[in-house]
């Protein structure tokens, strides 16, 4: 097996979802490591390095970890709006409403983004509602925090819809509840600009319909160590099509690890394409 870090995450995550005998002598067969003893280190250091679509730190926010919102306020993806999250401690965990400790490197080193322009005068909803440009229209919507932020804009929206600006700068962030852009409705170019903004529909969507394969199976690799809770359904996206199509097969293993650096679809097709050549 090459010597590539990426790939090496790569096969490791796939190796994962196969039978643990199977994958024990796959392992020996084409030298793919097993994981090592500080994964969650390790972990840490790969995610700084790795590009990841914005919904990825969501994902590990969820998991409500001081040490692992450090990991996301320090990463290039993060919005002004995650970032001030993180500062302030809200919880993103499902039904989670205390306060987080923040991490003391954090609170020793980082400055929370400045308020938006009329925020202290206007309010949340007021700042929305006078937005009427992109540019003042993020500014407030990096200011909705949390769950009960959410809820008072959805409601605000409900009893009157909030401008296209404020309702577009609201619809990419990452952390928007799902009911929320149902309600903000569709237009034709709505999927292309959540795409953009690395919105993602669930690790599932992810693990299948994005690539490179290589590059996607190696932001799942974390997933254990970062995202726990979330990991489990990228791996039961891919778990059938592990089995059906490489099972025990150690040439078709080989062959996957051969594709991998060179291999731009997604790992659907990455999974099948090393099958069917073998």
């Amino acid at each position: 097996m090459h010597d590539n870090s990426t790939a090496q995450r790569a096969v490791g995550f796939l190796l994962g979802l196969t039978d643990p005998d199977d994958a024990a002598r796959v392992r020996r067969r084409i030298g793919a490591p097993s994981r090592g003893p500080d994964e969650r280190r390790t972990a840490h250091a790969v995610l700084k390095l790795t590009p990841v679509p914005s919904s990825v730190l969501v994902w590990i926010l969820e998991e409500d970890d001081p040490k692992l919102n450090a990991a996301v306020y320090g990463h290039p993806s993060a919005d002004p709006g995650l970032r001030r999250a993180v500062l302030r401690g809200v919880p993103f965990g499902p039904g989670r409403t205390d306060t987080l400790p923040v991490d003391r490197v954090l609170l020793k080193h980082a400055n929370e983004p400045p308020l938006p322009p009329g925020m202290v005068a206007q309010g949340l909803v007021g700042a929305l509602r006078a937005a009427t440009a992109m540019a003042p229209a993020r500014d407030a919507a990096s200011m909705v925090l949390g769950h009960r932020d959410w809820r008072t804009v959805t409601e605000a929206d409900r009893e009157r819809p909030l401008p296209g600006y404020a309702r577009w700068a609201l619809s990419v962030r990452p952390d928007c509840p799902p009911a929320l852009r149902a309600q903000f409705g569709s237009h034709p170019k709505f999927t292309h600009r959540l795409r953009q903004a690395g919105v993602l529909a669930g690790p599932g969507a992810y693990a299948t319909g994005h690539g490179p394969a290589a590059h996607v199976l190696k932001v799942l690799s974390l997933g254990h160590v970062m995202f726990p809770a979330r990991v489990r359904d990228a791996e039961n996206a891919l778990r059938p099509l592990v089995r059906d199509h490489l099972g025990g097969r150690e040439d078709a293993w080989a062959v996957l690890a051969q594709l991998l650096d060179t291999f731009h679809g997604t790992a659907p097709e990455l999974i099948m394409t090393a099958g069917a050549i073998a």
